[in-house]
């Protein structure tokens, strides 16, 4: 997850793959660096954070984290 110290979103999205079993989340700061930021710009074609990714999925932001949770597609995700 690509992620800065101080997004709320990246809080709240790191909690709600918490709340799924999610034990290790592996956190990119990218207000830390700045190389990183470009790579999650290059990667994604966004500039916002969080920019999740699940093994090689682009799940997107935490609103879109939220929309595959109520689809019922996060759980499948994850167990995939």
């Amino acid at each position: 997850m690509y992620s800065t110290g101080t997004c709320p979103y990246c809080i709240m999205a790191e909690r709600l793959l918490r709340s799924k079993g999610v034990t290790e989340i592996e956190k990119i700061r990218i207000d830390l660096d700045p190389v990183r930021r470009a790579e999650m710009m290059q990667k994604s074609a966004r500039r916002t954070v969080p920019q999740i990714y699940i093994g090689d999925t682009h799940v997107g932001g935490y609103d879109d984290l939220v929309q595959l949770d109520r689809n019922d597609g996060l759980v499948k995700l994850l167990v995939a």
